[in-house]
């Protein structure tokens, strides 16, 4: 059709005066117009960065993922690959140039302005109002979102106003906020979408899988934990324990992360993925092709790992090593573990977690990736008691033991902590077992002030400095500003 009404204006005398059209931008005129037409945009707009789309999105299976490049960087993970991109993570030797360390900022810092644009965009349209608040509360949850994840890695951020977005042709630098403005727009921006998000969806329901108050509450906790406000972290943690939630345990771990299994009470928030547009890859980057599997059509990588020394530190009845491999027989016949790791197991052992996709023909899988559940929030919730009232309360063991019995262990006692450090030790253990490559072990680290220390001990790191608890912005963002954008500290 483009190349006929070419064809068509080159032989028309009245097609002389030529309009420019900018097709890189939004008519508002043709476009958004309409209810369905504001979704549409909502959705493009809010949704696009909390995707695990095949290479793309934040929640990726593959290396720019938030949680691979989290984890990597940490005593749990490692990478059997010589990609260029794995030293600097696995070494935890991180400079403006290091490749998905970095540039994860410069990826997805502009969608945070892509979602102020889109409020102004929907505010005019004639649409039901109660659709437009959600819309409008979905848009401000994904820029606190989005805004939190960028602050616990780079500190903060550079955040555009709606005038400069209006006026691009302006030179000007948007400066970092400082950090107190940092949390106060993350707050700001969830508590305006709390009281218009239902609690949350169902997996029956047309809307899962879009923003709930639920996974509002839980951005705001993970806010408080890094910024060791307890009071407010326990708040949030209380009120996901409210029946209106409904929120429970699975009764076995490996359930949690099957095809059967997607929506289940444990979820808080997955990020819905398909075969065709919005895959995850996570078994054919974990597996090798040795390992068995009921479908012979995945593809097996053989890249991530948990490292052994962390692999260790599981108690051997810990059911939660059904799918964290430390040995099986191979299709070919050898019997692989850590004594006999043949090519398979030099680094560690399998993180398989998640389960098969029957229908996988290669690297996609249709199962949702999980992003935050209830087993997060309880060990949460119970670290941030004890670190309020410096003391180890039963609440706290009880909370910690939901997790920790059903991973088949006998419960804690009480009596078993001898003190505060000895609690908060074995519920950083808790969390480790329990959500290793679900993203949480970097920040833990660093809330516990074990990130560098670790990362020399377990990572044998000569290159972990002090100050890499934050990751350095790319090189382009501080060439870009002519130096108005001043690095992280040590770069």
């Amino acid at each position: 059709m483009f190349s006929l009404a070419l064809a068509a204006c080159a032989l028309c005398p009245s097609c002389i005066n030529l309009e420019s059209e900018m097709y890189d931008t939004i008519n508002p005129g043709i476009f958004p117009t309409n209810e369905a037409d504001a979704t549409a945009l909502v959705t493009a707009a809010a949704y696009a960065p909390f995707r695990s789309a095949w290479y793309d999105g934040l929640f990726t299976s593959a290396q720019g993922g938030i949680h691979v490049v989290s984890d990597m960087t940490t005593d749990i993970g490692s990478c059997q690959w010589d990609d260029a991109v794995w030293p600097d993570m696995l070494q935890v030797n991180f400079t403006s140039h290091s490749t998905e360390i970095a540039t994860l900022y410069s990826d997805q810092i502009d969608a945070i302005s892509k979602m102020t644009l889109t409020l102004e965009r929907i505010a005019n349209i004639p649409m039901d109002e109660d659709v437009k608040a959600r819309l409008e509360a979905e848009l401000h949850l994904g820029r606190g979102w989005l805004a939190y994840l960028l602050y616990d890695m780079y500190g903060p951020i550079q955040i555009a106003s709606l005038d400069v977005l209006n006026n691009p042709l302006t030179d000007v630098v948007v400066p970092r906020l400082s950090q107190e403005e940092m949390v106060k727009y993350i707050e700001d921006e969830i508590n305006a979408a709390l009281p218009v998000l239902p609690a949350k969806y169902s997996i029956s329901d047309s809307n899962y899988g879009r923003f709930t108050r639920a996974l509002g509450y839980m951005v705001l906790m993970k806010l408080y934990m890094h910024e060791k406000d307890w009071t407010k972290a326990i708040e949030c943690g209380r009120e996901l324990q409210k029946g209106e939630y409904g929120f429970d345990l699975m009764d076995n771990y490996k359930d949690i992360f099957t095809l059967e299994n997607e929506g289940n009470k444990e979820t808080i928030w997955a990020t819905v993925c398909d075969r065709t547009d919005n895959a995850q890859m996570w078994l054919a980057h974990v597996l090798s092709s040795p390992y068995p599997t009921t479908n012979p059509n995945i593809q097996k990588w053989g890249g991530y790992r948990v490292l052994w020394n962390f692999y260790n530190t599981f108690d051997p009845a810990d059911k939660r090593l059904e799918v964290l491999i430390g040995e099986f027989d191979g299709t070919d016949g050898f019997h692989y573990s850590q004594a006999t790791p043949g090519t398979v197991l030099i680094d560690g052992a399998l993180p398989v977690k998640y389960g098969e996709d029957p229908d996988a023909t290669g690297e996609e899988s249709g199962i949702d990736w999980i992003v935050y559940r209830y087993a997060d929030v309880l060990t949460l919730l119970s670290e941030a008691i004890v670190r309020e009232g410096n003391a180890v309360t039963q609440e706290a063991v009880d909370l910690l033991n939901e997790v920790h019995t059903r991973a088949g262990l006998p419960a804690y006692q009480l009596s078993d902590f001898s003190g505060v450090d000895a609690f908060l030790e074995a519920n950083l253990l808790e969390r480790g077992h329990e959500l290793w490559f679900e993203g949480c072990r970097r920040s833990d680290l660093i809330r516990y002030d074990l990130y560098i220390e670790y990362a020399r001990k377990y990572k044998n790191s000569a290159a972990a400095q002090d100050y890499m608890n934050l990751f350095p912005l790319p090189q382009s963002v501080i060439d870009e500003s002519k130096g108005q954008i001043a690095q992280n500290p040590g770069y």
